[in-house]
This record gives structure tokens, C-alpha cells and sequence, in this order.
């Protein structure tokens, strides 16, 4: 079982109001930096494996703060990098609100291809990140517990994907700045155990303890009725 934390960036000056993409260096604001070490204190019980970010600044500036009296390095992955908004990228919101595209955004994100020679196709966006995710998990390995800082469309994309949702629901999804959505992903399937928390402890996600030399390995089975939680 590996479990996967993905943490949004905090807030930068343009978060909002303004479709920022991969606006070169957009770093965390005042209040993204104190997001930022809020989070980073939150996760701070978390034997964390890895922290992977994004390569887009506001990323790196919150995965730093995260890392910060760790003793791992960083890693940067342009998969988990913000999906290309091609031409409306710097536009401000309301203004793209008004484009003919922004319906079909809203109602058949998986149809939609971003206007102008650098734009992506957001099923493009979910793919990579997708992909990103598994490759990290196959490369930690199965007792992992790592980070992954990126974007919050990347983050709804990869959990509609846990989900087994089409990507036309991952609207249905939100994913607030320096927000937590944790996903364990078992042989049979992943779980999506938190989406966007944004305050409380991290206890419940700690690892179980070995026994002997070996950890017991993690069920695939899903509780049925609900379970009793693991409070």
C-alpha cells in the first residue's frame, strides 16, 4: 500500500482572479506562505518518503516548506505541472467566463483542448499526472508514504481518475490552496481517504507498526457497511 498526500500551492497574488498556468515566477504571497507552513507543521508527524513537486515556483516554494527539517531532497516532476492553459493563460477569470469554451469547461472538461500553439487538452493533463502518481508509487515502493505538491485541476484529475470517475464529474471535485487529499493505492484499487482537508491532525495516516521484520500487508477489501473508521 502506498499512500500518496497531494497538497495544493498556496496562495499567490494572481490565485483567483486570474487563470495564472504556467505563469514563469509566480511565488507564494504572504498568506501562501504562512499556507504553506501550516501545512507543513500539519504533516509534520509524516515519515515521508519523498516530496515531489511540480517545477512551476509557487509549487516548489510550498514542497520547500514542507521539506524543511527533512532530511530528503527534492524532487521535481513536470508531470504533476499545471495544465496548459495555451491563450487564456494570465487572463483574468471573468473575462474567460464569457468565452464560448468556458461552458464546455465546466459541462465536457475531457473534450476540451486549450486555444493557442502551447494549450493542452485537459485528458492530456490527467494522463501525465496520472502516470506521474504511478510511476513514484512503483519507484518507493509498497510501505511509502510520499508528497505530491501541484495544481489544483492536476489534483481534482488524479482523484476523479482514483475515483473511477469520468472526467467530465472531476468539476464535481474541489481543491482549495495548501489543501490535503490523501489516496492509498492497494493492488486491487486505490482509496481516496481525504479530500480536501484543510485542518485537523494527521494521526490516522501515520503507517501501522511492524510486526517482527515484516509489516502486515494492507487489505485491497473495501469495509463493508462503512467500517468503524479509524479513529
Amino acid at each position: 500500500m502506498t499512500t500518496v498526500v497531494l497538497v495544493r500551492h498556496g496562495l499567490t497574488h494572481l490565485t483567483g482572479p486570474v487563470l495564472a498556468g504556467w505563469t514563469p515566477n509566480l511565488h507564494l504571497d504572504e498568506r501562501g506562505e504562512a499556507q504553506a507552513a501550516a501545512v507543513a507543521e500539519r504533516l509534520r508527524p509524516l515519515p515521508l518518503t519523498a516530496v515531489v513537486s511540480s517545477p512551476l515556483d509557487r509549487c516548489l516554494d510550498t514542497a520547500g516548506a514542507v521539506l524543511a527539517g527533512r532530511d530528503l531532497e527534492l524532487q521535481v516532476d513536470d508531470r504533476l505541472g499545471e495544465c496548459r492553459y495555451g491563450d487564456w493563460t494570465g487572463r483574468p477569470l471573468k473575462e474567460l467566463a464569457k468565452d464560448p469554451l468556458w461552458k464546455v469547461v465546466q459541462a465536457h472538461p475531457s473534450a476540451v483542448v486549450f486555444p493557442g500553439p502551447e494549450g493542452e487538452a485537459l485528458r492530456d493533463t490527467q494522463a501525465r499526472a496520472v502516470a506521474a502518481v504511478r510511476h513514484w508509487n512503483a519507484e518507493l515502493g509498497p510501505d511509502a508514504t510520499w508528497l505530491a505538491c501541484s495544481h489544483g485541476d492536476v489534483i481534482k484529475a488524479v482523484v476523479a481518475d482514483a475515483m473511477g470517475l469520468h472526467l467530465d464529474q472531476f468539476q464535481r471535485i474541489v481543491i482549495d490552496p495548501c489543501s490535503v487529499t490523501v489516496i492509498r493505492y492497494t493492488e486491487l484499487r486505490p482509496f481516496v481517504v481525504r479530500v480536501n482537508d484543510t485542518g485537523g491532525g494527521v494521526a490516522d495516516l501515520l503507517p501501522p507498526p511492524r510486526k517482527g521484520r515484516r509489516r502486515k500487508a494492507a487489505s485491497s477489501d473495501a469495509a463493508v457497511g462503512g467500517g468503524a473508521g479509524t479513529g
